[in-house]
């Protein structure tokens, strides 16, 4: 991305500039993948303000399609909020690299605790990209201004694919679910300049398709923990080199 050009002088316009931003490809990916997640939900006979509330709610596609899951399969409520709960533990680092850049002496705790909610890795990749950018006070605005955007035109596209659900098969549902992560992956790699990032994503690749084939049910835990470790390890060696 290139630096922004937008007057950013007021939290207002900081405000507007991020609903701006977010109106084109972050908006678009989102919704698709919206869209087949209530196409989705709908086979499931999920009532539609289940499926609204709970992208308000979780607003993570992979939470919310173990919630599927693992409804389809009659899991005691608890377990299935422990299970969304835990897949959504990879935020915490997303979310204390935010909060450290974000920080200003006009925002008390609530706002940031509030504006935590609209974290989602096209919200953070776009927060990390711009926000360096800003003053300090205009970084906050900016993220709400382009989460807000995201989050509502995502539980709007739930609506969309519960109605539409009739007119797509399976193959496009789920075709439209891993959109997002695909383009989250293309734009993570496109803007990721330093060395350790890139080395990071390319042990991720190595490490996500052994794991699955090892441990599916743990892949994704296995790999993250794997693959960054080893990433990391490798990075501090060739610094020491």
């Amino acid at each position: 991305m290139d630096e922004p050009t937008i007057d950013y002088r007021t939290p207002r316009g900081a405000l507007a500039a991020g609903a701006r931003d977010a109106v084109g490809a972050p908006v678009a990916v989102l919704a698709a993948g919206y869209v087949g997640y209530g196409a989705l939900a709908s086979g499931f006979d999920f009532p539609l303000h289940v499926i609204v509330v709970s992208s308000l709610l979780i607003w993570a596609l992979p939470g919310q399609l173990i919630m599927l899951e693992m409804h389809a399969v009659s899991a005691q409520l608890v377990l299935i909020v422990l299970a969304v709960s835990l897949s959504a533990s990879r935020f915490l680092p997303m979310t204390t690299v935010l909060a450290a850049m974000m920080r200003h002496p006009r925002y008390n705790s609530w706002p940031m605790y509030a504006s935590a909610q609209l974290l989602a890795m096209t919200c953070w990749v776009a927060a990390v990209n711009r926000c360096p950018h800003l003053p300090a006070e205009q970084r906050l605005p900016y993220f709400v201004g382009f989460a807000l955007v995201c989050w509502l035109a995502s539980a709007a596209a739930s609506a969309v694919g519960y109605f539409a659900a009739g007119h797509m098969s399976e193959l496009v549902k789920l075709a439209l679910v891993f959109m997002n992560p695909i383009y989250f992956l293309l734009i993570l790699a496109g803007e990721t300049k330093a060395a350790s990032g890139r080395l990071a994503l390319v042990a991720g690749a190595i490490a996500g398709p052994i794991a699955y084939a090892l441990a599916p049910q743990w892949s994704l835990l296995a790999a993250g923990l794997v693959g960054g470790s080893a990433a990391y390890a490798l990075n501090r060696w060739s610094r020491r080199g």
